[in-house]
């Protein structure tokens, strides 16, 4: 039987998903620190220092020298007002609500897990408010406080199943603008140039970059401004997502080398690498760790897997810091309308993470 309290659990985490914290609503995202603050102070013995970047509410606590990190966000991509139409609530063992997975769950997680440790000298803990967003304001944040550590747990939800995330895609962002020039579509079109046929040729270009396990996807597109003009300005967005830093800086070099194929227009890219990728190697000795601490402690097989969604998993390996993700919570439909956690696993991971940072601490590395 797993030591953590469950109802205990399920307590602070229906205090975390009742705050509502958009991303985008910067006042949310800052009453939603101070709860975490709170919590986090009543299990660890100590408050946080809070951290404002731009306007978003970061926590970090921060206990003797530096070796573990614990990384996790407190935003969602929830608006408020959705607890209207997605309640809280615990029903034959499923906790749903509002961020419930991506990742309130793991903050309990991480919160209780450490309370349980003898001591916190050497660990590290970030919470941000961004991560949401693609973490504008606490990527240097993350990455300082990961430089030098001996490990990073990332307390982002799991895969199905459980499966720990050992491998991430890196992430690129573009937005492409074509400057064109307007003329009436009717009287004298010929005068124009058309940035909208530009924007075609370029879309069918870009998505010529995918290769392999590259993906290039052109995704929000517009031009023009009304029926009858030649649009002057046309726009699109981009996301790139690749297996490793070669393939990241391949497909920069193409996008920055694009050129127009209608006289009079122009192109300007805004944008470029935005997360490095998590790869493999930073990885596997903390999942071969995990899975020997599992089966000591019965909780079964570890499964690992890779995925293309990106976390703040990939700036702390980015700097050369080992680092697991998808510690968190066991359940599914992450920034969906299933959205939910199963209750029973909460505990177990628990013990897991809790286990994980003890061994980190005392040096234990895993078998070979």
């Amino acid at each position: 039987m797993s030591p953590f309290d469950q109802r205990r659990m399920l307590a602070d985490l229906e205090e975390l998903v009742l705050c509502e914290s958009f991303s985008a609503d910067l006042a949310a995202v800052a009453r939603s620190a101070k709860v975490v603050a709170t919590l986090g102070a009543r299990l660890l013995g100590a408050a946080p220092e809070t951290i404002v970047i731009d306007g978003v509410t970061h926590l970090r606590w921060r206990f003797g020298t530096p070796k573990v990190l614990l990384v996790g966000h407190h935003d969602t991509v929830w608006p408020i007002g959705s607890l209207a139409t997605h309640p809280w609530s615990v029903v034959d063992g499923v906790a749903r609500g509002p961020g419930v997975f991506d990742m309130k769950s793991g903050l309990v997680q991480t919160f209780h897990a450490l309370a349980s440790l003898p001591s916190l000298d050497g660990v590290t803990v970030l919470v941000t408010g961004d991560e949401e967003l693609g973490s504008p304001s606490s990527r240097t944040l993350i990455e300082d406080c990961a430089r030098g550590m001996d490990a990073a747990f990332v307390l982002e939800a799991s895969a199905d199943g459980g499966a720990l995330k050992t491998t991430r895609k890196g992430v690129s962002r573009y937005e492409l603008v074509v400057h064109g020039k307007a003329a009436h579509a009717g009287l004298e079109p010929e005068l124009g140039a058309n940035a909208g046929i530009e924007l075609a040729y370029q879309v069918i270009a870009i998505a010529g970059l995918a290769e392999g396990a590259t993906t290039v996807t052109p995704t929000v597109l517009s031009a023009g401004t009304s029926p009858n003009t030649v649009p002057a300005e046309a726009r699109l967005k981009v996301d790139v997502r690749v297996t490793d830093l070669v393939a990241q800086e391949r497909v920069d070099r193409r996008m920055r080398a694009l050129t127009p194929r209608l006289a009079g227009t122009r192109l300007e890219l805004i944008g470029g690498p935005n997360r490095p990728p998590m790869e493999p190697s930073s990885s596997a000795g903390l999942f071969a760790l995990a899975a020997e601490l599992a089966a000591e402690l019965g909780l079964g097989p570890l499964e690992q897997v890779a995925v293309g969604g990106a976390s703040d998993g990939n700036y702390t390996a980015g700097v050369g810091c080992p680092t697991l993700d998808g510690l968190g919570a066991v359940g599914g439909g992450a920034h969906a309308d299933h959205e939910h956690m199963i209750v029973a696993e909460l505990p177990r991971r628990t013990e897991l993470l809790a286990a994980l940072v003890t061994a980190v601490l005392s040096g234990r590395t895993a078998a070979r």
